[in-house]
């Protein structure tokens, strides 16, 4: 059987990039049409929170409270530093697998949240789940899929590097 070939492959990538970059800005435009001004909805026996929130910090509104010039410096610039080291890191070690999965996922989650901080100073959130007083933080697509890439990519890496050892 043939592998896929390497066109497919980048072709698959470009894609899921493009997909996530894609319904994570619809749905930030979305909650912005909808939840603006309003009160927080509710959804299956309050699992579901709909509630529109400017985010100016990082994940749970870290650093929120900090001067405009950190947060620009951190977030902004710190954030797309990062992204570029792990797309540089991932084409040098010619990474393969759920490991470039897991950085497609990443560095467009990354790279969709790091545009609304360029174009409006912050970051759009708007979901936040649980079940009764257990709660996520409010979050958005892009939150989403920052985490399931890193945990893609530690995941795929600590299988690499057990593999070595055990060899």
């Amino acid at each position: 059987m043939n592998p896929i070939p390497a066109a497919w492959t980048r072709l698959a990538l470009v894609g899921l990039i493009m997909t996530t970059v894609g319904c994570d800005r619809v749905t930030k435009h979305l909650a912005e049409e909808a939840l603006v001004l309003s009160p927080q909805r509710s959804f299956l026996s309050d699992t579901i929170r709909l509630e529109y929130v400017e985010n100016a910090g990082a994940f749970l509104a870290l650093g929120a409270d900090w001067p405009p010039a950190v947060r620009l410096a951190i977030f902004t610039y710190g954030s797309g530093l990062l992204m570029v080291g792990v797309l540089v890191t991932a084409v040098r070690f010619r990474w393969s697998g759920p490991a470039l999965v897991g950085t497609c996922l990443y560095l467009a989650g990354g790279a969709s949240n790091l545009a609304d901080r360029i174009i409006r100073g912050s970051v759009i959130d708007f979901l936040n789940v649980g079940l009764g007083p257990i709660r996520t933080g409010i979050f958005n697509v892009a939150d989403m899929a920052i985490m399931l890439g890193v945990s893609l990519l530690v995941l795929a890496l600590y299988r690499a590097e057990r593999s070595t050892h055990t060899a």
